[in-house]
């Protein structure tokens, strides 16, 4: 129960420094499967150039790629990175998909209820749980929680997790602690917060909103006082942010 209200003390807190979020749809499914795929240990900015490269390469959608040789695939995602190893990831999903489903599409999963979608998508090599939940967040709206490593780091020194367990297992954890309509902006916010003020090194914990609840700060972590960075990353998992003129909402 504890570790419940700590979780919306820290959206509220949230919420006030970064601006309240609402959902919004960042794309169909597909996409939004194939971009997060992408986004695997690489850069966000990496992983948006390498899935816009690739639709300027095949025009004619997935069907396309499906169908593609693996080299050209490659070719198209490269200034991505691990364009090798993605390339035959990306085809051999998309050509599971076709087998399974009759055709190059996830439309179905927009009226599939959520554990059978998260079942679904998990079933796909390479098709993890951080994956799969930002298909589910991102593109349809469902409160389904992805543990990226900044989630991970800032909600451990919370106190929220425990280090040991593992980003794999942490996404049920922290999932338990949020109220479904917070599952967003908690994901959201901890990925700018991680990125801005809680970094791996030298988190700067004097300009930190929510020190008074952190187990790290108050177990004497240390203090930075380095300048807050101004230009963040405009996509989150390759997915691409679009904040609209005078306001925070994503």
């Amino acid at each position: 129960m504890v570790k419940k209200v700590t979780a919306e003390w820290v959206v509220k807190q949230l919420d006030k420094e970064y601006g309240e979020l609402a959902w919004r749809s960042h794309g169909e499914p597909l996409d939004a499967l194939m971009q997060t795929i992408l986004s695997q240990a690489t850069s966000d900015v990496n992983s948006g150039r390498a899935f816009d490269s690739l639709r300027r390469a095949f025009p004619g959608g997935w069907d396309e790629v499906r169908l593609a040789e693996v080299r050209d695939i490659a070719d198209a995602i490269r200034c991505g990175g691990l364009a090798d190893a993605k390339a035959p990831r990306l085809r051999a999903v998309l050509q599971e998909i076709h087998e399974r489903v009759g055709s190059t599409s996830l439309e179905f999963l927009k009226t599939t209820p959520t554990e059978e979608a998260k079942a679904f998508l998990n079933s796909f090599h390479g098709v993890g749980p951080k994956t799969t939940a930002c298909v589910l967040m991102f593109s349809l709206g469902r409160p389904v929680l992805p543990v990226d490593t900044h989630v991970f780091r800032v909600s451990h020194r919370l106190g929220l997790i425990d280090e040991k367990l593992g980003e794999a297992k942490a996404h049920n954890a922290l999932q338990s602690q949020l109220k479904d309509p917070d599952v967003y902006s908690y994901h959201v916010h901890l990925i700018r917060h991680g990125r801005r003020v809680c970094v791996a090194q030298q988190p700067r914990c004097e300009e930190c909103v929510l020190g008074s609840k952190c187990a790290y700060r108050q177990a004497g972590g240390r203090l930075s006082k380095k300048t807050l960075p101004q230009n963040l990353p405009g996509t989150l998992h390759g997915l691409k942010e679009k904040v609209g003129e005078g306001s925070n909402k994503v």
